[in-house]
């Protein structure tokens, strides 16, 4: 047999911290994993957050902080090599020119002082000796390598300039820069549309065919491992609990938790609409466009039409899924409908026109529309406890006499949505992701909304966490008849939550209907686009698909 690329035996990471006495407390992450990559092969690390796959990726390179984290046990070996003795100076050798990576959010990996040709002629100049003429043409051909359209007019951009999939393919791009044997990719899609995802997934297989390179592929996407991945090691609680190849771990897995990684997408469709159920809010054609300033002056030289000609109608009980791709217009007219952000067009909402009214007058109207945000992190103050932070809607809209009734309303709402009451006085960073998401939703609901939007609450969760998310808000839906706008790229969950759907490309409606007809008949191509990428099926449009 060919000797391994990779070799990770035996390995364990712990991080020290100090206890309450003073005294060092080590708290395992990773615990005795071993697995192989082969030269040319794709191996991937699943698993849900916490279970131990990043850190592990991460200790391949020695990019943990150490000493805070060490390794009680195991070897790395590359090539034969052992990287864990190594010094830093040898470990730079390492990073680049033998072992690359991509990190999930390329937004906090890139720096946003310096252009695209800096950046990525850098590592050219560095570890090639380049002269900087010399970075610039290969930067050139890269950028061509991985994809990015017209190139040399990226070569000076900054990333706020770049989309999501550019900023990907830019930091792939990096990575490659020096032909490494072995690419590490760590959850390098999760934060990107459908169709990005797939183009990002097609472009890494490609160059990896072309290059030769073996792959660690880190995901918590069991969909993603399927299309990607020679064999598959899954991890939970820093163990590895089930390897081999991917087509027999599909086919029959043996340990429970890959069975439950495996049935773990929403499932079930969305709760009926009450046959003439009234309609709680009608809107449009709404308006949102963002002015482009140019020059000294700062005039007007045009604007960004981020809603155009957009309109709605949301029944109670009813879920108005709002899908498409990033800058589609989705999250602006979520925002849009809920006055926070200027529109114009009429907005009919609980029977009064909200687009006409000032904010005062908006404030006593505000606790029948409430708002889920996307990232349960961001959106949660980390100086204020969970009782602090769900309570602050009774204290502005002075729902409850005494400080008691309030924590009383706050227990019942956290009870709701599946948490402990006994929790109320922790904060944010004591909880898991799927955990901070009840949270910011039993916010959302303690004031007892009638309609709730839901911007892409699911998209920075795990796919079992995803699920009891979905089941959630369907079970809080029957009991109070909530309407939902559920704004998402994740088309599983759409399909699992909306009666009907609405698709959005560069702000305008494209295609809309009832969820059962859009799903299992599409009409438009960037629809059947969407679609392709979102469920694995060819495209039929691939000029939509391609970047």
């Amino acid at each position: 047999m060919t000797q391994p690329l990779l070799s990770v035996q035996d390995l364990s990471v712990a991080f020290r911290s100090r206890g309450l006495d003073g005294k060092p407390v080590d708290s395992l992450a990773v615990d005795r994993v071993s697995f192989d990559v082969a030269p040319g092969e794709t191996v991937a690390l699943v698993g849900e957050s916490g279970s131990g796959k990043s850190v592990t990726a991460l200790s391949v390179l020695k990019l943990l902080a150490y000493p805070a984290a060490h390794h009680p046990s195991g070897r790395i070996l590359f090539r034969g090599r052992d990287l864990l003795p190594l010094a830093e100076r040898e470990m730079q050798a390492v990073r680049g020119d033998d072992i690359a990576m991509v990190f999930q959010e390329p937004m906090t990996s890139l720096n946003p002082l310096h252009t695209v040709a800096t950046q990525v002629g850098e590592i050219l100049e560095l570890h090639r000796g380049l002269s900087r003429r010399e970075a610039r043409a290969r930067v050139l051909d890269l950028l061509a390598l991985v994809g990015i359209r017209d190139p040399a007019t990226r070569l000076d951009s900054y990333p706020h300039q770049l989309s999501g999939g550019q900023r990907q393919r830019v930091m792939i791009a990096m990575a490659l820069a020096n032909e490494p044997d072995l690419f590490i990719a760590d959850e390098p899609t999760t934060a990107l549309d459908v169709t990005v995802q797939a183009q990002i997934l097609s472009l890494l297989a490609d160059l990896k065919a072309r290059l030769g390179m073996a792959m660690l592929f880190i995901t918590h996407d069991l969909g993603i491992v399927r299309r990607i991945a020679d064999r598959v090691c899954v991890m939970q609680g820093g163990r590895i609990v089930e390897a081999g190849r991917v087509a027999d771990i599909f086919a029959r897995p043996q340990h429970d938790y890959t069975r439950r990684l495996l049935a773990a997408e929403p499932k079930g469709r969305a709760n009926p609409v009450a046959t003439g159920a009234r309609i709680l809010v009608e809107a449009g054609p709404m308006q949102v466009h963002f002015p482009i300033r140019r020059g000294f002056l700062r005039r007007t030289v045009g604007h960004v039409k981020a809603v155009d000609g957009v309109s709605i109608t949301i029944r109670e009980g009813e879920t108005l899924g709002v899908v498409g791709e990033s800058g589609s217009g989705k999250t602006t007219l979520g925002l849009a409908l809920l006055r926070l952000t200027r529109s114009e067009g009429p907005i009919m909402a609980l029977g009064q026109r909200l687009d006409r009214l000032p904010a005062k007058a908006l404030r006593p109207l505000r606790r029948s529309l409430q708002i889920v945000f996307q990232d349960p992190y961001g959106s949660l103050s980390p100086r204020l406890s969970v009782a602090e932070i769900v309570e602050e809607g009774l204290l502005v809209q002075r729902r409850g006499a005494s400080r008691a009734e309030r924590r009383n309303v706050v227990a019942g709402a956290l009870a709701d949505v599946g948490l402990d009451p006994a929790v109320m006085d922790r904060y944010p960073h004591e909880f898991s992701g799927g955990q901070r998401q009840r949270i910011a939703i039993a916010r959302a609901i303690v004031l007892q909304p009638k309609l709730v939007v839901l911007d892409e609450p699911t998209s920075a969760l795990d796919q079992s966490v995803q699920v009891q998310i979905v089941d959630l808000l369907r079970r809080l839906q029957a009991e109070r008849q909530l309407a939902y706008l559920f704004i998402s790229h994740d088309l599983k969950v759409v399909r699992a939550l909306a009666n009907h759907v609405l698709v959005m490309k560069d702000g305008k409606v494209v295609e809309e209907g009832p969820a059962a007809r859009i799903f299992e008949q599409p009409q438009q191509p960037y629809t059947r686009a969407l679609f392709a990428a979102a469920f694995g099926l060819e495209a039929t449009e691939a000029g939509v698909v391609r970047e």
